[in-house]
């Protein structure tokens, strides 16, 4: 029992120090650590290298043609100057020194509906041209929307992790987002205060190619701000409206027009309608932008390296997730009577242990349904709690295993060091501020 979790250790501390000290490529890091623990683990040989490709292709399948069309989104926003538009329309609203505060609430509201992994792609062209124009550092607007967007992921529906969560518990679903609403404004506040507090400390260029004598000529050309904002906007609305025609009770019925809101508002068909929408940013759209040397082929080409090291990130992930070693963990910490905080210990544990926030939030809650009566969780309120503090715990904390992680450093210029004192420090510190606030609410209502 003690073996699994100390080879867990083990392998984190080899990533952190092979890809910080040793500056290996984080690509092999991942491969190398997924492979060293599924062998010394004791899993089948081959259940190992299914498990690494399996994750792989997984995550691929799942991430990889959003990640190229967002950053295919983001390039021609940023080469047409439209991102600067929307910069200076956004910024005219919340003023310069407010712009971290801004990323976050964006991150707040869009992440509700959508995968936070692909709003941060989708949000990422905006916040970098605020940043920019605002003057200030990447990396502090880029924490504040990476935090903005994790409170409402863990811990309001309809997002899948809390939605699953919440059925394996027989929680009200109408309380669980009220509550999980409730929590996560405390929790994006944390967020942005960590951003322009602690993130604000290390220096990004948002985007260093730039002066601000090529930022004026480009904008000479630019879009107008309402053009640029739609292949943002259209494809955030499709996958909203998706989301709600999922909801159990059904608000579009369950016919044909559902089918196609659910085929309009798949991540991928929705980015790529961006994508459609973003050849009309350009004055005029020539052969050389779509080929593969012009503004497409850089898109793809920056993506590819993205999209290989969040693969591995999930291919270590998959390997954690069959040894077994979250279940391990999970039912160890579940002996412990420790009330309202049990679930988040438990949420955090796995969650720290093989990376995806979802896969915490459903193996917690499936380890808690059990126990709820014991535990003398058996209100509404009281399982509604419980589904928010799982949540709360699938913050805790966002690594190297974490797919989300390498999508922020990636997609925010940091290097696998600032990504620990920014990303993953940021996620603990938010997850703790919010299973207080759940803590204190749970004084008064249990």
């Amino acid at each position: 029992m003690v073996w699994p979790t100390v080879l867990l250790v083990l392998s984190i501390l080899f990533i952190v120090v092979s890809t910080v000290r040793w500056r290996l490529h984080p690509f092999l890091a991942l491969i190398f650590a997924g492979f060293l623990f599924g062998i010394l683990s004791g899993m089948k040989l081959g259940d190992v290298v299914s498990a690494i490709t399996g994750g792989f292709g997984g995550t691929v399948s799942s991430i990889g043609i959003v990640i190229v069309a967002g950053t295919i989104i983001g390039v021609f926003l940023e080469k047409s100057a439209g991102a600067f538009t929307m910069a200076e329309s956004v910024l005219k609203v919340t003023g310069k020194k407010n712009v971290p505060l801004a990323m976050s609430i964006i991150g707040y509201i869009v992440s509700i509906p959508v995968f936070c992994d692909s709003g941060f792609v989708i949000l990422q062209p905006l916040n970098k041209a605020l940043t920019k124009r605002a003057g200030l550092s990447l990396s502090t607007t880029a924490i504040a929307l990476s935090l903005g967007l994790y409170a409402t992921h863990t811990m309001v529906p309809p997002t899948p992790g809390p939605i699953a969560a919440a059925g394996n518990l027989g929680a009200d679903l109408g309380l669980v987002i009220l509550v999980g609403l409730i929590v996560a404004i405390p929790a994006m506040i944390t967020g942005w205060i960590f951003s322009v507090k602690y993130a604000s400390k290390i220096y990004i260029d948002p985007q260093p190619e730039l002066t601000e004598e090529e930022i004026a000529q480009r904008m000479k050309e630019a879009p107008k701000a309402s053009a640029a904002f739609m292949p943002i906007v259209v494809p955030l609305v499709l996958i909203v409206l998706k989301s709600i025609s999922d909801f159990p009770t059904k608000p579009f019925g369950d016919g044909a027009f559902r089918q196609l809101v659910g085929f309009l508002g798949n991540p991928v068909t929705a980015l790529i309608i961006g994508v459609l929408i973003a050849f009309a940013l350009p004055k005029k759209l020539t052969k050389d932008m779509v080929s593969m040397n012009g503004w497409v082929g850089q898109a793809v080409l920056s993506a590819g390296v993205i999209i290989l090291i969040t693969a591995a990130g999930g291919a270590f992930g998959r390997v954690l997730q069959n040894s077994g070693v979250a279940k391990i963990i999970g039912e160890q910490l579940a002996k412990a009577n420790l009330g309202i905080w049990l679930p988040f210990i438990i949420a955090a544990a796995i969650k720290t242990a093989q990376g995806s926030s979802t896969v915490s939030l459903i193996t917690t809650s499936a380890l808690m349904a059990p126990l709820l009566e014991p535990l003398g969780f058996t209100s509404a309120i009281a399982k509604a709690l419980v589904t928010v503090a799982i949540g709360a715990g699938s913050m805790v904390v966002s690594h190297a295993n974490d797919s989300y992680f390498w999508v922020v450093t990636q997609f925010s210029n940091m290097d696998v060091k600032a990504g620990y004192k920014l990303q993953t420090f940021g996620t603990f510190v938010q997850g703790i501020a919010s299973a207080f606030v759940i803590w204190i609410i749970s004084i008064f209502v249990l």
